[in-house]
């Protein structure tokens, strides 16, 4: 089954039914909330709190199953567009509260900063660190063994009801569809970084008359995906 990102005036093609809000999204298969349950140290308690709950928010420790790479919303939503215009396309990928989450392979949060720091990113060439609307590269918050992350509902998008999670500021993009998602490396992350501060960087010089197009009106197809 195929997992697509579903944003603003785009019909769903995942699971789900779509609903009336135009920003609800297609949640987690059951394959794909049972990856993010094995994530935890006792996934059937995961499992029967999600059932429980199906629109709450859940808390899941990474640097075991995944981690997880925290950007700023803008530049996130340019290194997602990256990974599947050019790329080989990503793994899951959240939205909430303001931040973009970008599942990636373990041990991604350990190398991502010091390959980062290699590329020297920064300090040549003009490049500066900003806020991805025309710097470089923003802090990417890496989440790795020992931490946690707040992600959206498994169900986000399915659920339906006052108080579930179907808001904007907390929806998946890129729902896990599957029990072995594929998920990017570091070295694939810091390439879409870099593409994505170059795109940031000429976006800043174009000068239409014509408004920007709606950056959430595309949908990835995940049979390109690795």
């Amino acid at each position: 089954m195929s997992c697509t990102r579903n944003p603003a005036s785009t019909t769903p093609h995942g699971p789900g039914a779509p609903l009336s809000d135009p920003f609800d999204v297609s949640g987690a298969t059951s394959e794909g909330v049972a990856w993010l349950a094995s994530a935890e140290t006792y996934p059937r308690s995961a499992l029967a709190l999600w059932e429980d709950r199906p629109g709450a928010p859940v808390v899941l420790p990474c640097g075991s199953t995944f981690d997880v790479v925290n950007a700023p919303a803008i530049f996130g939503r340019l290194m997602l567009d990256r990974l599947w215009d050019e790329g080989p396309g990503s793994g899951p990928v959240a939205a909430f509260r303001g931040r973009m989450l970008l599942f990636a392979a373990p041990g991604t949060a350990q190398r991502l900063p010091s390959l980062l720091g290699w590329e020297e990113w920064g300090s040549h060439g003009g490049e500066h660190p900003g806020n991805g609307r025309g710097g470089g590269i923003p802090p990417l918050l890496c989440h790795g063994t020992g931490d946690a992350v707040t992600v959206p509902a498994p169900s986000a998008g399915q659920a339906r009801g006052p108080g579930l999670a179907t808001r904007p500021e907390s929806r998946w993009l890129v729902a896990p569809d599957t029990r072995q998602p594929w998920l990017p490396g570091p070295e694939i992350l810091v390439w879409a970084a870099v593409r994505a501060a170059r795109a940031a960087a000429s976006a800043t010089v174009r000068i239409s008359i014509f408004p920007p197009r709606d950056q959430d009106a595309k949908v990835y197809d995940v049979s390109r995906r690795r």
